[in-house]
């Protein structure tokens, strides 16, 4: 009788993955919650990091460029192609990490790409290191510490069923009604009233954000789940999110790039950093509950994560401004049809630009 409930055991171990080599424990190990969550911590580490690369990359070829006698337009040069695959690549990381780890732990690390940037171009654009950036790199590091240790640990499989019940719960429809008010008086206050102050511009982009983070993890998690051999994407719901999530994308990027073209970059990384992740994390508490379970100290120290690496990212991006001359100069080797090589030098004390030596 022992035998034949130790062979009967033995058979249910192995029909449920136990033995190895089984296709049910390869199943098995992908549904480990804290192993999707490590993977998806990974992915998105090494997703910003290679965005860092990118940005670093085609830097260098812009400036490479800008010193040649007879500059190529930049779309010429397969170092910068290199760089925007290494940027697709990067992206491509950080979306597929919204399906295996919560949004509120992903968006707060992007600020990996920040310190990455910052420790590149110290390292091989050879710009200089201040005291700022071993501060915000420190506070920033700290800060990713600890919200990858108090991050919420939800496991949940983003099916097509879930996300319809998620959008049709009265907290998300609540918080989706204040949210395209917002958004209209503030688009109102920016085209009809010409206010282009950069917290408009960026408080746009951080609404379609929060749209944009709720369509990625449900894209990307239904996309998971069909890989897994759940179909999902045969749901209207999949589509639905599909178009949420490029229409969301193209208008960032349309109100981020009017922001850089009116603002420097230390002022719009910042404070694009702080209110992306703010969008972020309450789309992932109010969309998906992702601190449904979370004890009262892993909250308050995720959130103590955050404003370091808010801190951080501030520091490093403070007085990047681009290099200038403090005096600037005329060259009129320039200028066509002038065979002169000298420049005319303006006198700081003096009301006009320069004078010519008798």
């Amino acid at each position: 009788m022992g035998n034949k409930e130790s062979m009967a055991s033995l058979l249910e171990n192995s029909t449920l993955g136990d033995v190895p080599g089984n296709s049910s424990g390869i199943t098995s190990t992908w549904n480990n919650p804290h192993q999707n969550q490590i993977f998806g911590i990974i992915l998105s580490i090494a997703g910003s990091f290679l965005i860092s690369i990118s940005l670093n990359l085609q830097k260098y070829t812009h400036v490479r460029l800008a010193r040649r006698a007879d500059p190529l337009p930049y779309y010429k040069s397969k170092l910068w192609w290199c760089g925007v695959l290494l940027m697709a690549i990067g992206e491509l990381g950080n979306f597929a990490a919204y399906a295996f780890a919560p949004a509120t732990l992903i968006a707060p690390l992007g600020c990996v790409a920040v310190i990455g940037s910052a420790a590149i171009s110290v390292l091989f654009l050879k710009e200089s290191l201040r005291a700022s950036d071993v501060i915000g790199g420190t506070l920033a590091i700290t800060g990713t510490y600890l919200l990858v240790t108090f991050a919420p640990n939800v496991s949940q499989d983003i099916t097509a069923e879930k996300v319809e019940r998620y959008v049709v719960s009265w907290q998300f429809l609540m918080y989706l009604l204040l949210e395209v008010i917002v958004f209209c008086v503030l688009l109102y206050v920016y085209k009809r009233k010409g206010v282009n102050h950069i917290v408009v511009l960026l408080l746009l982009v951080a609404l379609l954000a929060s749209v944009a983070v709720i369509s990625v993890k449900a894209v990307a998690g239904m996309i998971a789940m069909t890989l897994k051999g759940d179909m999902q994407l045969t749901y209207a719901i999949f589509y639905a999110m599909a178009v949420a999530m490029i229409a969301s994308c193209i208008f960032q990027v349309k109100f981020l790039n009017q922001a850089m073209q009116l603002y420097n970059a230390t002022e719009v990384v910042p404070i694009n950093y702080v209110f992306f992740t703010t969008s972020a994390i309450l789309a992932g508490i109010i969309f998906y509950q992702e601190f449904r379970e979370a004890a009262i100290l892993n909250i308050f120290m995720f959130l103590f994560g955050c404003l370091l690496s808010f801190l951080g990212v501030f520091l490093i991006a403070r007085n990047q401004e681009k290099q200038t001359f403090q005096e600037p100069y005329i060259n009129f080797g320039e200028i066509p049809g002038k065979e002169t090589v000298d420049k005319i030098q303006p006198h700081s004390n003096s009301i006009t630009y320069g004078a010519l030596h008798n």
